[in-house]
């Protein structure tokens, strides 16, 4: 059992784990228990042989009670404790005390993972931190070698939906002001930490910029909700006010109200530019070549995994700090070190 409770860009970087798993031992079973909110990037395409999903309290629905949470993870307990496990792999870089707990509720016979600095009973097969820093993908995967697996991680990997897929298809068709331009770059403008978001002024005129200068499309994607949600706040009002401002270009919006959504309109684009973040890694994990803005985040922990992409962290640590000039001239790179972006850059000019 491999225990991944973190968000959509942690459960992400562990499908290399998975895959090392799966290699090094082709006929076990191999499951992965989630949470409701990460589990769409997993539920299809990976080397495992059953997803189990809980509930966080703090994600139930409005009017549920956490009673009712708690009762339905106490039957999850239950049922993944007659699969009498022999390994839980507490997948991360670090310790969680949490997927700790999971591991003993569900009675496995050994703990795989990283241990806090006083140490923690339930890991038994306590695995040492790589030397140097090191990329989450890389500590994540490290945790194989305690099961004598010693490759190197491969390239992150999730799968739309076909429904998911097929939906975001047809919406695309519908839009009336989208024929195909040979180039079609996905923006998102949403990013949880103040530090990583870019101001609407410079979206807009890196929109301006690429439009003209390479004849781009763009589909655009954020958060949903309002900004005063407490739970999940939200660039509903972001969202209009930049698509205000950019009438006169070929920008269409694309509202993602679930993960699967989002999934399936990002591998619609050819590019994507985005803040470090789950939308980030979903691009990533698509092959999609990414222009990424880093504010006050260890890029050497959370860059992209897959090439090809370009990273922007100013020294202030501030994405506000970072030119429309810059990043044109990132995404420019981008095209040059993408052979595909560059083909479609070439035909747009024929």
């Amino acid at each position: 059992m491999v225990i991944r409770r973190d968000n959509i860009g942690d459960l992400i970087c562990t499908t290399p784990l998975l895959q090392l798993l799966r290699d090094g031992y082709p006929d076990a079973r191999i499951d992965l228990l989630v949470n409701d909110y990460n589990a769409p990037v997993v539920m299809e395409g990976q080397p495992v042989d059953a997803v189990h999903i809980y509930r966080k309290a703090k994600h139930r629905d409005v009017g549920e009670s956490k009673l009712a949470i708690w009762w339905q993870t106490f039957k999850l307990i239950l049922s993944l404790r007659q699969q009498r496990y022999d390994f839980a792999i507490l997948a991360g870089s670090t310790y969680s005390a949490q997927a700790a707990k999971f591991a003993r509720l569900i009675g496995a016979k050994s703990v795989v993972g990283y241990l806090p600095g006083q140490g923690a009973p339930e890991v038994d097969l306590p695995v040492s931190p790589l030397p140097s820093a090191c990329h989450h993908v890389e500590a994540t995967a490290h945790l194989a070698s305690a099961l004598s697996i010693g490759k190197r991680p491969g390239a992150v990997r999730i799968v739309v939906p076909e429904r998911a897929a097929r939906r975001a298809g047809d919406r695309l068709a519908t839009m009336s002001a989208m024929g195909r331009a040979q180039l079609r770059v996905g923006i998102h403008i949403s990013a949880r930490k103040p530090s990583q978001r870019w101001s609407l002024e410079c979206f807009e005129g890196l929109i301006r910029r690429l439009h003209t200068e390479l004849d781009a499309e763009f589909l655009l994607f954020w958060a949903p909700g309002t900004a005063d949600n407490p739970s999940h706040p939200g660039d509903d009002e972001k969202a209009a006010s930049l698509l205000a401002r950019v009438t006169d270009l070929p920008v269409q919006p694309f509202a993602s109200s679930t993960l699967d959504d989002l999934m399936a309109g990002l591998d619609l684009c050819d590019s994507v530019v985005c803040s470090d973040g789950g939308a980030m890694h979903v691009a990533n994990a698509l092959g999609k070549p990414i222009v990424c803005f880093f504010g006050g985040s260890d890029a050497t922990h959370w860059r992209p995994w897959n090439e090809p992409y370009q990273l922007l962290q100013p020294a202030s640590q501030n994405v506000t700090d970072i030119t429309v000039e810059q990043a044109v001239d990132a995404f420019l790179r981008l095209l040059r070190s993408s052979s595909a972006l560059h083909a479609l850059s070439s035909q747009s000019h024929r």
